[in-house]
C-alpha cells in the first residue's frame, strides 16, 4: 500500500508528460514567441548564392508587419544547407558543414554587434563591442573555443590554432551581427563564425555568411533591439511555402505589401 501510495504521483506526472510530449515537439521549432523583430532572408533555390532581406516586426502574439526591405543579400558561394539554431536542426537533406561554402538555413537568435568603431552608428542602441587585435573567433573544430568569441595576446597566440581575425582591417568586417548558428553548445565541425556583414562586391558571395551593401547593414543594426528578441529566418522559396505557418513566420502575402530598400526610417 505504501509503494502504491509512493508511485502513484510518479505515474500522474509521467501520463501528463507523456501528453504534453508530442505538443511540445511540434511547437519546439519555429520561431519563438517572444521574437517580435524578425530578419527574412530568402533564397530561389537551395543552390542560390543570392537573395533578399526583409525586416518584420510584431507585437507579442500579433501577426508580422513588414518595415523595411527588400535589400539585395548574398549568401554563400554554393548556397544553403541546413543549421542549427531555433528550427532547422531537424530537417532532412544537406547539412552545414565547416568550410562547405554555404550558409545555414533555418532560424536562429541574434547575437551581438561587433565593430571597428567605439559606438554603435546613431541610433543604435543593442549590445556591442567594438573589437581589436585581441578579438578573435575561432573556427578550428578542434578546438575547446570552436565557434567561439575568445580574446587573445595578438603578440602571443596560441599554436596551431586557426582563428578569424574580428579586427584585420577588413572593410567587410566594419560591422559584424552575430547569427547563432550551432552555439548551444557548438558540435566540432558543423559551421562556425556565421554573421551578417558587408558584401566585397555585387557579385562576390561568402563562405556562409549573408552579406548586403553596407547602408542596408547599418538600417538593420540601428533597427535591432535587444528586448523584441531579434532572430533570423533563412530559407529557400520552397520550403517557405512549406513551413511559413508551422514556424511562424510572416505569411507569404506580406511580401507583396513589404516597403522598399530606400524606406527612410523604421519603426523603433
Amino acid at each position: 500500500m505504501k509503494m502504491r501510495s509512493f508511485l502513484m504521483p510518479i505515474l500522474r506526472c509521467l501520463a501528463v508528460f507523456l501528453l504534453i510530449m508530442p505538443f511540445s515537439k511540434a511547437n519546439a521549432d519555429g520561431v519563438p514567441n517572444g521574437c517580435m523583430q524578425l530578419i527574412v532572408g530568402m533564397a530561389p533555390t537551395s543552390n542560390s548564392m543570392r537573395g533578399e532581406l526583409r525586416l518584420f516586426e510584431r507585437a507579442r502574439g500579433g501577426d508580422w508587419s513588414a518595415v523595411a526591405g527588400p535589400f539585395p543579400v548574398l549568401f554563400g558561394k554554393n548556397g544553403l544547407a541546413w543549421g542549427t539554431g531555433l528550427a532547422g536542426q531537424n530537417e532532412p537533406g544537406l547539412r552545414k558543414k565547416e568550410r562547405d561554402g554555404r550558409a545555414p538555413a533555418g532560424v536562429f537568435e541574434i547575437g551581438q554587434v561587433f565593430g571597428y568603431e567605439a559606438h554603435l552608428p546613431a541610433g543604435g542602441d543593442y549590445p556591442y563591442r567594438q573589437v581589436t587585435e585581441a578579438d578573435i573567433w575561432s573556427d578550428d573544430p578542434h578546438s575547446p573555443n570552436y565557434n567561439r568569441h575568445i580574446v587573445i595576446d595578438p603578440k602571443n597566440p596560441p599554436d596551431n590554432y586557426t582563428h578569424e581575425k574580428m579586427r584585420s582591417g577588413d572593410f567587410a568586417y566594419h560591422w559584424l551581427v552575430e547569427i547563432r548558428h550551432n552555439s548551444d553548445p557548438p558540435v566540432p565541425g558543423a559551421g562556425s563564425a556565421i554573421f551578417f556583414h558587408i558584401r566585397r562586391g555585387v557579385n562576390r558571395p561568402t563562405t556562409g555568411c549573408t552579406t548586403m551593401a553596407q547602408e542596408n547593414l547599418v538600417k538593420l543594426i540601428t533597427w535591432l533591439r535587444a528586448k523584441r528578441h531579434p532572430c533570423y529566418a533563412l530559407l529557400p522559396a520552397n520550403e517557405y511555402d512549406e513551413k511559413w505557418r508551422s514556424w511562424n513566420l510572416p505569411s507569404p502575402d506580406a511580401f507583396r505589401h513589404a516597403p522598399q530598400a530606400g524606406s527612410p526610417s523604421l519603426p523603433r
